[in-house]
């Protein structure tokens, strides 16, 4: 992997990823941009004690731009882009509408590929290995930011998830806090190794590889299962087997299995609703299966985070052909969550749509 990092013209960063050493990337950002000025504010809510992001600046970002408009493309034919050179591997540059910014925190964009019509799911195996060296890099990096607590990769796809970017990509969160769903995560394996001495994770896969009806796909260095208490239709957790606490840590073998792994679930989740794999529901035509991928990493500076398990949690929202599944009043008001889906039918749905 060659690393090339260079400034757009109003002083974001913006990082090139490529697969070959040969590539000289010395396009210049020409757009007459001023500089960004933004106001991100952390506030604390007293009574539920998380955090809520304040992001005026984000009611002007970019809404559904036509393709060839796309600010994620390269800049070609006399078009300037958030990307200066006319194509690229993999590109991971500051957001210009960030969620969190300054003392607050950075936002980042992870273009995935120059390809506006593909997704993840239709990249090659290199691809994908380029894009988990670049969420390890940015994850590393990020990690030397002062007041940088905990890194959270992730990818948003479909409209209906709230996507306002066609292109394939993805973003990148540093918080200057631990996130409530991971300090949720903390609590209970704290209170599970009181109780037993072990590992609440090591105990979690344990149980869904014993089980086995759960389970997705296993590999030698992965296992992806739905977990017994699925919050989502469809929604897969994906694990190394070797407990490590973020990317970072990830040894070779592992890193060279993801790749396939990953591809494989992606694949399966566009196969989920389109009846091309001997299933019943669905039918040609249907649209692309919309999801969220998103990596859970050990927060940074916690004396507990070795006892955490870097894992990825992939979900959608659509609970059969045609019907999403909507955040109403017991979830949205009790984050009481109702799923329509037996765990272990959606892990046999998606053990039937298997790719060839």
């Amino acid at each position: 992997m060659k690393k090339t990092s260079t400034r757009l013209a109003d002083g974001r960063e913006l990082v090139y990823y490529d697969a070959r050493d040969d590539i000289v990337r010395d396009a210049v950002d020409r757009r007459p941009l001023e500089p960004i000025s933004t106001t991100s504010e952390i506030r604390r809510d007293p009574l539920l004690g998380d955090s809520v992001a304040i992001a005026s600046h984000r009611q002007g970002r970019t809404y559904h731009p036509p393709a060839d408009e796309c600010p994620l493309c390269p800049s070609r034919e006399g078009r300037h882009s958030e990307i200066p050179d006319e194509d690229y591997d993999v590109v991971v540059f500051e957001n210009r509408f960030p969620s969190l910014a300054g003392d607050s925190g950075r936002c980042e964009v992870v273009c995935f590929t120059s390809d506006h019509h593909a997704s993840f799911a239709d990249l090659t195996e290199e691809r994908a290995a380029l894009v988990l060296e670049a969420w390890t890099d940015r994850t590393a990096e990020l990690a030397e930011v002062p007041g940088v607590r905990q890194v959270f990769c992730f990818e948003n796809r479909g409209a209906e998830i709230g996507v306002t970017l066609g292109h394939p990509h993805g973003q990148i969160y540093a918080y200057p806090f631990t996130t409530p769903r991971t300090a949720l995560m903390q609590r209970s394996a704290a209170a599970h190794r009181d109780a037993t001495g072990r590992n609440l994770f090591d105990d979690t896969v344990e149980r869904e590889r014993r089980e086995a009806e759960r389970v997705v796909l296993e590999t030698g260095e992965w296992i992806a299962f739905v977990p017994y208490a699925a919050h989502w239709p469809y929604e897969v957790h994906l694990y190394p087997k070797r407990r490590v606490p973020d990317l970072r840590a990830l040894d070779d073998a592992a890193r060279t299995e993801f790749p396939q792994v990953y591809l494989e679930l992606l694949r399966r989740f566009d196969r989920i609703f389109d009846g091309r794999a001997g299933g019943t529901e669905g039918g040609e035509g249907e649209p692309p299966t919309p999801y969220i991928a998103a990596w859970h990493q050990a927060p940074f500076g916690d004396p507990a985070r070795e006892d955490f398990a870097l894992h990825l949690e992939l979900f959608t929202i659509r609970r059969t052909s045609g019907k999403l599944k909507f955040l109403a009043g017991s979830e949205s008001g009790m984050s009481v969550f109702i799923n329509d889906v037996p765990p272990e039918a959606a892990a046999r749905r998606l053990r039937e749509v298997a790719t060839k």
